[in-house]
Formats: C-alpha cells, sequence, structure tokens
C-alpha cells in the first residue's frame, strides 16, 4: 500500500520512501505495458477499454483533475479509508488518461497494415541490403556482397535496437513530464494557497 500511495500521490504528499528509491525498472515496464497496449489495438485492430479515443471530455476532465490535484491529495492521510481508496482511484483514472494519451500518439505512427507488415519488412530488409551492397562495389569488389550484407546487417539490426528503445522510453519521458510539471504546479499550490490557508494539512 506504501508503494501504492508513494507512486500515485508522488513525493509532495506522500509519506512514504518511494522517491527515495530508484525506480528504472519501473518506467522499463510502463514503456512495455503502454507497448503492448498498443500493439494490441494494432495487431487485433480492435480497442481495449477506450485507451487511445481521447476526445474532448477526457482532455477536459485530465485538466481538471491536473488542476486539482493539490486540493485532492493533500488531506490524503487524515480521510477515513474508503475516502483514500476514493483518492487512489483517481489519481489511477488519471494516470489511464495519460496512458491514453501516449497510446494514442504512439498508434498512428503504426501505418503500415498488418496484412502489409512482411511485405513491408521484406522489402526494406531488400533495399537495405542492396544499398550496402552497391556501395561496397568499388571497395570491395568480389567480397562485396559479403561485405553489404555484413553491413546491412548491422544496419537492420541498429534499427530495430533504436526502435525498441525509444518505443519503452518514449512513454517513459511522457509519464516523467507528466509527473513533474504536476509536481510544480502542485508546490506552487501548497506553497500560495494550502500552507496559508490550510496550516494543517495532514
Amino acid at each position: 500500500m506504501d508503494y501504492l500511495e508513494g507512486l500515485l500521490l508522488g513525493r509532495l504528499w506522500s509519506d512514504t520512501d518511494y522517491e527515495n528509491r530508484k525506480h528504472f525498472g519501473l518506467f522499463v515496464l510502463y514503456g512495455l505495458f503502454v507497448d503492448a497496449i498498443v500493439l494490441y489495438i494494432y495487431i487485433l485492430g480492435r480497442g481495449l477499454l477506450g485507451f487511445g479515443n481521447l476526445g474532448p471530455i477526457h482532455i477536459a476532465v485530465f485538466v481538471l483533475l491536473f488542476l486539482a490535484n493539490p486540493f485532492i491529495c493533500f488531506r490524503y492521510y487524515r480521510m477515513p479509508w474508503w475516502g483514500k481508496i476514493f483518492i487512489l482511484a483517481v489519481k489511477i483514472f488519471k494516470a489511464y488518461l495519460v496512458i491514453s494519451y501516449t497510446v494514442s500518439l504512439l498508434l498512428p505512427r503504426l501505418n503500415v497494415k498488418v496484412d502489409d507488415l512482411q511485405d513491408f519488412l521484406m522489402s526494406y530488409l531488400n533495399q537495405t541490403l542492396e544499398k550496402y551492397t552497391e556501395k561496397f562495389v568499388a571497395t570491395a569488389g568480389s567480397f562485396s556482397t559479403v561485405v553489404g550484407v555484413l553491413a546491412g546487417g548491422v544496419h537492420v539490426v541498429g534499427t530495430v535496437l533504436l526502435l525498441i528503445l525509444a518505443a519503452v522510453v518514449i512513454p517513459s519521458l511522457i509519464f516523467l513530464v507528466v509527473k513533474y510539471v504536476q509536481l510544480a504546479w502542485d508546490w506552487v499550490v501548497n506553497m500560495l494557497i494550502i500552507k496559508r490557508f490550510f496550516p494543517q494539512r495532514r
């Protein structure tokens, strides 16, 4: 429970030591989780719990929850158990909106149809190998095919690894940006309003 509170409430409102620990593995898992949702929708061609379907109402709700976050969280530890569960549920829904936004950014980048994916990959592989083979004809002579295939293979593997890295890092970066912008807003509201008018916040 402490870990969940630290994750959802953040350093300003949580009494746990969540922020004092390193969470590299968590961010990797988060990126993989978002990628799994994207691949599910892409491969099966059907939605999943509304992820990626953002409308004006969703955006308005997110902005409202973002602005109201410090007032939602500042008395968390003085709430009864049902109040704490409600607050955590609101925070989970806000996280859902962030994930849904991330999915809506990543999904359109997969513009090759699933049925055409194999042909697209084979065409890309052949074109890359041919490009490198032609490049080494003048210098490698009769070994141009071997050198071209090796160089092209390294290029393809490097591209795949970079795409995988980007697929994991981008969702995590979006999560971190939202997290720290929220922290900045919470800090300002806490200093200017909550500490002034609600000094006993916990």
